[in-house]
């Protein structure tokens, strides 16, 4: 079996014994991912202005299957090209107000202030992709993305058809998702996970990546606008 397929091997009992746990694992509701529902983080420090630093390309996003809110397959790439877009893993059930609500929240204001800007709305996408494939069905991604207020800019929420399409692309972004057991391999918590964002270019690289420490919409805003900056100043002629 090669290590990719023991993986998903592994994500598929974790996910399982997941589920198992649903009814007892503290969830949010829609209203309680509102940008209201927490309070706004605080920057300590004063981030340089957009343009006046270079962003450089880490790595390709991967390519792989997802499935949209209709429950289509779809190339993932599709969501991760020809726009500048900011992906975030995520799940539904996440009941650790420092990790998936506090994204949904950032997410929520980067969105806000991107739809004011005419030069950005059009050129902007937000992608929340879960990692919980066993409760996060296309049809509980549109419950959730039902509490969602409509704005301009584009705001995909994906799922995977299960554990074996989504180990492929949690390893490609180098995002980690484990559960705790117990001596006796009882699950005793909900899926845990760093707070991985990722700031990706119209060509399909990413260029930046957020956790808790700089997940801030200020510092993600003027990095955006770096990114647009790179793509609209015409190169010198040599």
């Amino acid at each position: 079996m090669t290590s990719s397929a023991r993986r998903a091997a592994e994500l598929v009992r974790i996910l399982a014994a997941g589920v198992a746990l649903a009814g007892a694992v503290a969830v949010f509701s829609v209203d309680a991912h509102e940008p209201d529902a927490l309070p706004a983080p605080l920057m300590d420090f004063v981030p340089p202005p957009a343009g006046s630093y270079p962003l450089h390309a880490i790595m390709r996003a991967p390519d792989g299957a997802v499935l949209d809110l209709e429950g289509r397959r779809q190339p993932l790439r599709q969501f991760t090209s020809g726009k500048i877009t900011l992906l975030g893993f995520m799940y539904t059930s996440c009941g650790d107000p420092r990790g998936c609500p506090l994204a949904h929240q950032v997410f929520h204001t980067v969105r806000h202030r991107v739809a004011t800007q005419p030069e950005l709305r059009d050129r902007v996408r937000l992608v929340s992709l879960s990692f919980d494939p066993a409760r996060d069905t296309p049809r509980a991604m549109r419950t959730y993305m039902a509490g969602v207020p409509p704005a301009a800019v584009e705001w995909a929420f994906l799922t995977t058809e299960s554990p074996r399409t989504l180990v492929p692309l949690l390893d490609g972004f180098g995002q980690d998702v484990r559960l705790e057991l117990d001596a006796g391999g009882r699950p005793l918590g909900p899926l845990a996970h760093v707070l991985k964002v990722f700031l990706i270019d119209a060509r399909g690289s990413v260029r930046e990546i957020y956790t808790t420490s700089y997940l801030y919409p200020e510092v993600i805003l003027n990095d955006i606008q770096t990114l647009h900056l790179e793509g609209t100043t015409p190169r010198t002629a040599r």
